[in-house]
C-alpha cells in the first residue's frame, strides 16, 4: 500500500485555489496539474508500506491528533520546487503557522516511533499544483514564473483532521482513498 499522511482541503478552498491558478493551467497545460478534488497539503509521505501499516498508523495519529486544538492555516502565493528556472514541482504556499510546525514534528515522532525514521529534510508546508514532466522545455517556465507573481489568492483553511490516505494507481493517475482521519480537538 502506497500511504501518506495528508491536511485534506475543503471542496471550496480546493475550487479557490483552481480557479485562482487558471491562467497558470493555460500557460502552461504540458505540466501533469493535480485535479481539484485530489488538492491535500501532505504532511507525510510513507510510500509503499505492508498491509499491517494500515492498522498500526491509526491509532498513532489519534493521539497525536488528541494532542491538538483544530486551528486556521493560511494559504497564499505561488512557487516552485527548487525554483521556477528547474521546477519539479509547483506550489501554493501555507504561511507560517506554529501550530502546523508543531503538529508536523509531533507527526514525525509518532512515525519515528512506528519505524518510519524522521524525514530528513526541512518541513515546508505547501499544496502541490501541479508537477514537471520531464521532457518540459525550461524556457517555457519563465512566463509561468511571471503569471504565478499575479495569482491573488489568500484562503484562510481550518485543520481539523489528520488524515491517513492511501495512493492507488490508476491509468489515468493515482486515486486517494481516506483511510482513517484523526480528529483534532475542536478549537
Amino acid at each position: 500500500m502506497r500511504l501518506f499522511l495528508a491536511l485534506e482541503l475543503d471542496a471550496s478552498a480546493q475550487s479557490a485555489i483552481v480557479v485562482s491558478t487558471a491562467a497558470l493551467r493555460t500557460q502552461a497545460p504540458d505540466l501533469a496539474w493535480t485535479a481539484e478534488h485530489k488538492l491535500h497539503l501532505t504532511l507525510r509521505f510513507l510510500g509503499e508500506q505492508p498491509g499491517d501499516a494500515a492498522q498500526r498508523i491509526p491509532p498513532a495519529m489519534d493521539d497525536v491528533a488528541s494532542a491538538h486544538g483544530a486551528f486556521p492555516m493560511r494559504i497564499r502565493h505561488v512557487g516552485a520546487f527548487p525554483n521556477f528556472r528547474r521546477a519539479r514541482v509547483v506550489w501554493m504556499g501555507v504561511e507560517p503557522e506554529p501550530r502546523l510546525e508543531l503538529l508536523h514534528h509531533d507527526v514525525e515522532l509518532a512515525c519515528d516511533r512506528l519505524g518510519f525514521g524522521v524525514e530528513g529534510r526541512p518541513f515546508r508546508p505547501h499544496v502541490t499544483i501541479a508537477r514537471v514532466r520531464g521532457n518540459t522545455d525550461a524556457g517555457a517556465l519563465r512566463p509561468l514564473a511571471r503569471l504565478a507573481k499575479r495569482v491573488d489568492l489568500e484562503r484562510e483553511v481550518m485543520v481539523e483532521r489528520i488524515d491517513l490516505m492511501q495512493s492507488i494507481p490508476g491509468r489515468a493517475g493515482a486515486s486517494y482513498q481516506r483511510l482513517h482521519g484523526a480528529a483534532l480537538r475542536s478549537a
